[in-house]
């Protein structure tokens, strides 16, 4: 995982502040908007150098607040879904100085209200604010609007789509958690059942720091202990996988760019050639110490037990050093605590103390603050990208950069389907396909005419697709044999 912070709508601060510049006829009014909100989340708090930084990551907070139909309620203080798609599109024909000109500046809609209809959840620290303050905030929305592909307008159903599998011969595939979450394997970002939802417990200020790398490397423990958690217990592969699988024997699958870690598309017999792991996996781990590489069957006991795995390398150099020899420390072990350090360092009475100092044993997944592979930008801009014909975006959200900005590298004109759980706020995918994604392929063959074989399919298999009301492209999919 790349860096946390920087995400698909970190360039959007300095094209922001321009947009914010033609709301105001003061240049001064800017600084105030800014300071506002700023002032009162922070009016007892001493101010340093990054104030400005951490307020505009504050605006951008909002801009995840996603892309539910709740948001547009028609209230006094939000836009009605047609309202929404009305000013989306008058912005795009027009540009943003005229749009403004004839919104907001003109009093026929305030910012706050504009700010719904680009999907901008309104935060809590503005309520009674002058809406100045919401200036900011609709600068960063429709910068986004502006910046996102233009949905290809001849492609609208499902049967667009399942002509669109049958007729391309390079599909991409995006992945994420949400093609294994059948298998059990909870995802990163569900409100109740996502994994960052169940870390409350662990006291951390951001429960994505599990997976931070200066964290693992201060107090492995705390990775260790959930590691258990997403670690797959078997070697099933979802009806996903077998999707994919299935288009790879169609010899349609240009390559399978995975964020998952679980190594389960090997499993399903995805080719290394066809494969991209952006973030790694848990089929091997490294030691931090000396670099030595094995197996995770190796540490496998440790990570279901959620004890911090140790090098067996380092363990047998310990073991030979001379009694009275001097041991050193590694500068890699450093730690940030000496009291965490402490809490997982500790041996009991019939451990050998050489374990407590041994080199840790990461998995070979990418954490944030870690670079991904170089096969993953070597692979997709100098190879896929100019033969792609086909995306198709499969069970994740498209939050962490910078796998969620695949999509703005391809091509305008290849087509784009998108398959989840909920909609995506930040891309305009041609065809959305909302449901479990085992069910959604599973139709999607049925339609194309191809046998999809896995043990998860039954036999009865029948699938409710609903439009969604206001939407000329977005469908549900639902088990109604289930």
């Amino acid at each position: 995982m790349a860096d946390d912070a920087v995400r698909w709508h970190a360039p959007l601060k300095a094209p922001a502040v321009e947009v914010f510049s033609l709301l105001s006829d003061d240049e001064d009014s800017i600084g105030t908007a800014l300071d506002v909100s700023e002032d009162k989340q922070n009016r007892d708090a001493s101010r340093g150098d990054s104030d400005d930084d951490d307020q505009w990551s504050l605006y951008e907070d909002a801009l995840d607040g996603g892309e539910d139909e709740e948001l547009f309620d028609g209230t006094d203080d939000a836009c009605t879904l047609e309202e929404a798609q009305a000013f989306r599109k008058r912005l795009r024909l027009v540009g943003d100085e005229r749009f403004l000109a004839e919104t907001v500046k003109a009093g026929v809609i305030t910012a706050k209200k504009l700010c719904t209809a680009f999907s901008i959840r309104l935060p809590f620290l503005l309520d009674g604010e002058p809406d100045e303050a919401y200036y900011p905030l609709l600068g960063l929305g429709i910068c986004r609007e502006l910046s996102k592909r233009v949905k290809l307008p001849h492609y609208n159903t499902i049967d667009d789509a399942v002509s669109l599998l049958k007729e391309s011969r390079n599909i991409i595939v995006l992945t994420g958690a949400g093609i294994s979450t059948s298998l059990g394997i909870p995802d990163f970002r569900s409100k109740e059942t996502g994994l960052y939802s169940q870390l409350q417990h662990l006291g951390l200020s951001d429960p994505q720091e599990v997976f931070d790398i200066s964290i693992f490397r201060d107090d492995p423990s705390i990775f260790y202990s959930v590691a258990k958690d997403i670690l797959p217990s078997t070697k099933r592969f979802s009806p996903t996988h077998a999707f994919i699988r299935l288009l790879q024997d169609k010899c349609k699958l240009l390559t399978n760019f995975t964020q998952n870690i679980d190594n389960l598309e090997g499993h399903a017999g995805i080719l290394p050639e066809n494969l991209i792991q952006c973030h790694g996996s848990f089929a091997t781990a490294t030691c931090l110490e000396c670099k030595y590489k094995v197996n995770c069957d190796k540490i496998y006991k440790d990570l279901k037990a959620g004890r911090v795995a140790r090098c067996d390398r380092c363990l047998e150099t310990l073991r030979q050093v001379k009694p009275g020899s001097k041991r050193k420390r590694s500068s890699n072990r450093s730690f940030k605590s000496r009291k965490h350090r402490q809490s997982y360092e500790d041996s009991t009475d019939d451990e050998d103390n050489d374990i407590a100092i041994a080199g840790v044993m990461k998995p070979d997944i990418t954490f944030f603050g870690e670079d991904l592979p170089a096969t993953f930008h070597e692979r997709l801009v100098n190879h896929d990208k100019d033969i792609v014909d086909l995306v198709l975006v499969i069970g994740t959200s498209l939050k962490v950069a910078p796998v969620s900005e695949v999509v703005g590298v391809i091509p305008p004109q290849v087509p784009q389907l998108y398959i989840s759980r909920e909609p995506c706020a930040h891309v305009d995918f041609d065809i959305d396909m909302l449901g479990e994604c085992d069910a959604i392929v599973t139709e999607l063959c049925w339609r194309a005419g191809w046998d999809l074989q896995h043990e998860m399919i039954r036999k009865d298999h029948s699938v409710d697709v609903q439009l969604h009301d206001g939407y000329e492209s977005r469908f549900s999919f639902k088990i109604v044999n289930a």
